[in-house]
């Protein structure tokens, strides 16, 4: 009987910027996503890398990239509920977080 194996790989990989490897076409290309970023303000460039054997197709991905930046959100959402939370919570009770604020020796 003959065993079947499935054998698959997939690297991921998110960029903020070129390495200090990074040929000359991988800088300039960097510097222009920082001008592009520069001239919309306040936006952030990712670089994805992405492969994927066997193939899938770019709709997959683009799909799994939605679904993940989603979760991510959801997540800063409920980072920024928090923070405001506190926030209101430090003024209305300050007294609880004095201890907290106080320089330390």
């Amino acid at each position: 009987m003959k065993v079947y194996k499935p054998e698959w790989r997939c690297t991921f990989s998110v960029n903020e910027g070129a390495d200090e490897s990074a040929s000359w076409k991988e800088r300039i290309a960097w510097q222009l996503r920082e001008f592009a970023d520069r001239l919309d303000g306040g936006g952030r460039t990712l670089k994805i890398d992405c492969d994927v054997t066997p193939a899938v197709s770019r709709d997959e991905v683009d799909t799994c990239l939605g679904k993940g930046f989603a979760v991510t959100q959801s997540l800063l959402t409920q980072l920024a509920h928090q923070a405001a939370c506190e926030d209101v919570m430090r003024d209305a009770k300050a007294e609880l977080f004095e201890e907290e604020d106080a320089p330390r020796h």
